[in-house]
Parts: structure tokens; C-alpha cells; sequence
């Protein structure tokens, strides 16, 4: 997809700018910033256009890391938190925009032949830092990050279970960092991860289980109980894909009961008719 203005700009400014992964992250936040803004000063509906904006700059970012050799993750990650930032000071960010920037991290490094993986990680990692600093709340921001992920991962045909993993493995990374509920975002997370799962056509019983070993493997490097974020992500989890179907909650609890990575998992509530989507 060809690079709109702020896309444009935002590929130049780096392109000259960043020579190795050591400098990617701090260049591109300021370029990004700096370009968006810029780029929304001249808008006259600003809410129409802003999320096709935003996408386009991170694009921008992704391609000039691609151009360079540098590390498209740090690229993704700082014109995640610089775009979302630029529009910040200009109008007010939304769920539907943090989504969409995330997304567009995913599809743009997929189109330059860059590691969608890292991209992923890094996208995903920015998108959360940066809600905080424009007032979206926390379930907003787990929430549409993960969205944004999920969908970003299916257009480009990427796995959607190694990519739930990383989503709530860098919730937990980056809520401890900004000293939020923890145990909340994951649940949150795992529900939005299944829920766009099912979505996008994707195994949702499969995506269920990764998302249970990233809150293990998350929980081991800080101060969580390991048990407790199983329980967190299984029922987030078997609640969203009980909405789905009768099938998909037996299939999404099956999939998350007994012992996962040396912890014993335990789904927190039943679901009934009440729970499922109307």
C-alpha cells in the first residue's frame, strides 16, 4: 500500500537519522511525534482522518527501519508511542485509533519483508506505553492492543497463538513498568485476544492455551504468582469464547484446565446462557 504524506515524511526524517538499533527508538518517538503533529495542524476533520493518518506513519517508521538494517520492532515501538502521542496533542486518541496503529505495525512490516514477529512485539509494546500518556484506561488499552494484534497477525497470515503469547507476555511486561493492576490487564487482554480470534476464523482453543502460557511465563519475571495469572488469562479467556458458542467455551476451558507449564490452571467462575453474546 503506497505511503501517504505523513508516511512520507516520517520515512525521510528517519531514514537519514537512524543508523543501528541503538538510536532507532528515541529517533523515531521524536520524528513520529514532531511529523504528526505537524501533519494534523492542516486536517479539518480531524476525527475522520486521524486513524488512516496514524496508521500511515507507522508505516512510514516500519519502511525506513526496512531500508536501513535496523530493527523494525524498536521502529514499531517508537512510532507507535510518537504517533499516538502527535495526535494526542491535537485530538483525543481513541480505542479504535491505538487499534488500528498496532495493526498497520503488523501489515507494514509484512509488505517490506521485515520480521512481523518483532514488529509485532514491538508494536504491542509501544501501543501500551503510550495510552497512558493520552488518557485511555487500562482495559481500553489492553483491549485494543491486543485487537489490533490479533487482526494485524491474521491479514498477514501469521500465527495467532505464538502472537496471543507475546500479547499477554508484554501486558504483563508493561503494566508492572506503569504500575498497573496486572491480573486485570490480563484478564482483559485474554478476553480481546479470544474474542478477535473467533473473529478472524482462528483457533480459538489453541490461541486459549498460548494465551495461559504467556501469563506463566510472564508472571515468572516479576512479582506475580504464576497461578494467579493462569487463572486470570483461563477465565478471561473461557468467558469470551463462551460468547462465542457452547462449542467454543468447551473447546477454550478443555484447552486451559489441568497442568499448564508446571501450573495447575484453574478457570475462577462458570458460564452460563447469561454470559454468552446476545
Amino acid at each position: 500500500m503506497p505511503l501517504g504524506d505523513l508516511g512520507k515524511a516520517i520515512r525521510d526524517a528517519l531514514v537519514g537519522t537512524i543508523t543501528g538499533a541503538g538510536d532507532v527508538l528515541e529517533a523515531t518517538v521524536d520524528a513520529s511525534r514532531r511529523s504528526t503533529v505537524k501533519a494534523l495542524e492542516g486536517v479539518r476533520d480531524i476525527s475522520k482522518e486521524v486513524t488512516g493518518i496514524a496508521a500511515d506513519g507507522v508505516t512510514g517508521a516500519v519502511q525506513a527501519a526496512s531500508e536501513v538494517g535496523s530493527s523494525v520492532g524498536s521502529a514499531a515501538k517508537g512510532a507507535i508511542i510518537g504517533v499516538v502521542q502527535g495526535v494526542g496533542e491535537v485530538s483525543i486518541v481513541t480505542v479504535g485509533t491505538l487499534s488500528d496503529t498496532v495493526r498497520a505495525a503488523i501489515k507494514g512490516t509484512q509488505e517490506v519483508g521485515g520480521d512481523v514477529t518483532d514488529a509485532g512485539k514491538g508494536a504491542v509494546q509501544g501501543a501500551l506505553m503510550a495510552a497512558a500518556s493520552v488518557g485511555l484506561t487500562l482495559e481500553e488499552a489492553v483491549t485494543s492492543v491486543a485487537r489490533g494484534a490479533i487482526e494485524g497477525a491474521s491479514d498477514v497470515g501469521g500465527d495467532l497463538a505464538a502472537t496471543a503469547k507475546t500479547i499477554v507476555l508484554e501486558t504483563i511486561h508493561s503494566t508492572q513498568e506503569v504500575g498497573k493492576d496486572t491480573l486485570v490487564a490480563v484478564r482483559s487482554s485474554a478476553s480481546e485476544i479470544i474474542k478477535s480470534t473467533a473473529s478472524v476464523g482462528g483457533d480459538v482453543a489453541t490461541v486459549a492455551r498460548n494465551v495461559v502460557e504467556g501469563a506463566i511465563e510472564g508472571a515468572k519475571d516479576i512479582s506475580i504468582s504464576a497461578e494467579d495469572a493462569a487463572a486470570a488469562a483461563a477465565t478471561g479467556a473461557v468467558e469470551a469464547a463462551s460468547r462465542v458458542s457452547d462449542a467454543a467455551g468447551s473447546s477454550a476451558r478443555n484447552a486451559v484446565s489441568g497442568v499448564i507449564s508446571g501450573v495447575r490452571v484453574v478457570v475462577q467462575a462458570p458460564f452460563g446462557a447469561e454470559d454468552k453474546k446476545e
